[in-house]
């Protein structure tokens, strides 16, 4: 099982119909660009705590 550990933290606003705007500096060190599919796991601890873990689904041409 890998560790990740935090490379960054910090608030997203929810705007209509749900959507998250994520950051450019997280998108950019993440490699994520327009019309990229993200994979999303909703994971939750004994104490009922929920959180969002997203992935980038398919790698760009580039990487």
């Amino acid at each position: 099982m890998a560790i990740y550990r935090t490379l960054f933290y910090g608030d997203v606003t929810v705007g209509t119909g749900g959507r998250m705007t994520i950051p450019l500096s997280m998108r950019e060190s993440c490699g994520i660009r327009a019309g990229d599919t993200l994979t999303v796991r909703v994971e939750e601890n004994p104490e009922g705590i929920r959180q969002l873990v997203m992935w980038r689904a398919k790698a760009n041409r580039e990487d």
